[in-house]
C-alpha cells in the first residue's frame, strides 16, 4: 500500500533536490566532466570544492541520475546531467540557475502572505518583476537565456503541429524576439508576419531576425497591446501573453485583438491548458509561482479559456498539445 505521507515527503525532497542541482550548476560539475569520469578529488580541484562536501553531493545527484557512479568515487556523466553543461545548444543550465535563484525564492517564501491578501507579497515588497530585473543585470540574462530555452521546443512545436496552410499573414502580439514567429515562417515560406511589440523590444528582435535570414519577410510594429493591434492578419499569434495576466486585463488583450481580427481569422494562444480534473501536470506547479511572483498571473485551465474567449467575441475552436506541457489554444470569431 502507497503510505499517505510519500507525497509530503517527496515534495519537501524536491526542494533539496533543487538547491543541490542549482549547487552543480554553479560550480559547472557537467562541463568538467564533459571530457570523461573523475574522481572526487579531481573534479573537487577542478570545481574549487572541499572534496568531502562535493562527495556528497555526487552521491545524491547519482540518486537522481544527473551522474553515475563508474569506480570508487568516480563519477561520470549521464545523458541527464549533460543538459547542464553550458556549451550545448540544449542546455538546461540557465533554466535551474534561474528557478532557483535565491532571489526569486524570496517571492515562495511570501506565499502565505499572498495566499491571504490576494497581493503579491514579491510586488508588494519588490515591484514588478521585469522592472526589478531591469536593475539586476545578471538575473535579466538569466531570464532571457530560460525564455529562449523554453521557447524554442515550444515554438517547432507550433510549427509542425498547427496547420498554417489557410494563413499568409500572421500577426504575433507580444511576440518578444519572434521565436515562435521565425519558427512558423520557416515551416511555411509563403507566408508574411508582423511582430507587435513595445518599442524598447524591437531592436534586439529585428536584429535577431536580420541574423535568421526572415527580415524582408517580417515587418516590426511598435505599440500597446491594451490599446490596439494591426488590424486584418489571417491570424493572431499570443505566446505565453494571456497568462501573465488576471482576467480583466487578459480580456483587455483579447478585446484589442477581437478588434483586428477580420471574420475569416483566428486566434491562436500558446498557454499550457491545465486539466479540469485532478490530474497532475506541470502548469499547476508552475501557476504556484505565477502566483507568488505575479499575483495577477495565472496558468487556465481549458474550461477557463472557454469562458475567458466567449467573453471576448471568440469561440474556443481546439487545442493542440505541443511540447513543453504546453499547447496551440484555436480561437474563431463568433
Amino acid at each position: 500500500m502507497t503510505d499517505p505521507a510519500s507525497p509530503i515527503w517527496d515534495t519537501l525532497r524536491s526542494s533539496w533536490r533543487a538547491s543541490a542541482m542549482r549547487t552543480m550548476a554553479e560550480l559547472r560539475v557537467a562541463d568538467h566532466l564533459a571530457d570523461g569520469p573523475l574522481t572526487v578529488t579531481e573534479l573537487a580541484t577542478r570545481c574549487e570544492a572541499h572534496a568531502p562536501s562535493l562527495g556528497r553531493l555526487m552521491r545524491a545527484m547519482a540518486s537522481v541520475g544527473l551522474v553515475e557512479t563508474v569506480g570508487e568515487d568516480r563519477y561520470a556523466l549521464t545523458g541527464t546531467g549533460a543538459l547542464l553543461r553550458s556549451d550545448l545548444p540544449s542546455s538546461l543550465r540557465t533554466s535551474v540557475l534561474f528557478n532557483t535563484d535565491p532571489t526569486l525564492a524570496i517571492a515562495l517564501a511570501g506565499l502565505t502572505s499572498t495566499v491571504r491578501t490576494g497581493r503579491s507579497h514579491w510586488v508588494e515588497t519588490k515591484g514588478v518583476l521585469y522592472d526589478y530585473m531591469a536593475g539586476d543585470p545578471e538575473l535579466l540574462a538569466l531570464f532571457n537565456e530560460y525564455m529562449t530555452v523554453r521557447a524554442v521546443p515550444m515554438a517547432a512545436g507550433v510549427a509542425e503541429q498547427y496547420d498554417f496552410a489557410e494563413v499568409r499573414t500572421l500577426v504575433d502580439v507580444g511576440g518578444g524576439r519572434g521565436h515562435l514567429t521565425a519558427a512558423i515562417l520557416r515551416a511555411n515560406p509563403e507566408m508574411r508576419a508582423t511582430l507587435f511589440e513595445l518599442a524598447q523590444v524591437l531592436p534586439a528582435a529585428q536584429a535577431a531576425f536580420e541574423s535568421w535570414g526572415l527580415a524582408d519577410r517580417c515587418e516590426f510594429v511598435a505599440g500597446d497591446f491594451f490599446a490596439s493591434v494591426p488590424a486584418g492578419a489571417d491570424a493572431y499569434l499570443l505566446g505565453s501573453v494571456v497568462h501573465n495576466w488576471d482576467d480583466n486585463d487578459a480580456l483587455r488583450v483579447l478585446g484589442t485583438v477581437r478588434v483586428a481580427v477580420p471574420q475569416h481569422g483566428r486566434v491562436l494562444l500558446v498557454e499550457m491548458v491545465l486539466p479540469d480534473d485532478d490530474e497532475p501536470h506541470f502548469g499547476k506547479d508552475l501557476d504556484i509561482r505565477m502566483l507568488s511572483i505575479f499575483g495577477q498571473g495565472r496558468e487556465r485551465s481549458r474550461s477557463e479559456y472557454t469562458v475567458l474567449l466567449e467573453k471576448a467575441g471568440l469561440e474556443l475552436t481546439r487545442v493542440i498539445p505541443i511540447p513543453f506541457n504546453a499547447s496551440v489554444v484555436e480561437a474563431r470569431p463568433v
